[in-house]
């Protein structure tokens, strides 16, 4: 599904993005322009953002993240 239809980043994008390491917002904005247009995906891309980091905590206890 498109999170950011403006810049056409998936949520399998993000979570990739996630994945290799864009643990905040700011930093999904630099890997991937999520949020840098019109800014109405941002709710959604801060969600999935949360959901990701929980999943990445849950199979590697070891990572610390700050939300």
């Amino acid at each position: 599904m498109y999170v950011c239809l403006c810049n056409k980043v998936t949520d399998k994008q993000l979570k990739q993005a996630v994945e290799n390491g864009s643990h905040s917002i700011i930093a999904l904005q630099h890997s991937l322009a999520i949020g840098t247009n019109c800014g109405s995906c941002l709710d959604m891309a801060k969600s999935l953002l949360s959901e990701s980091l929980d999943e990445l905590l849950t199979q590697n206890p070891d990572i610390y993240y700050a939300a």
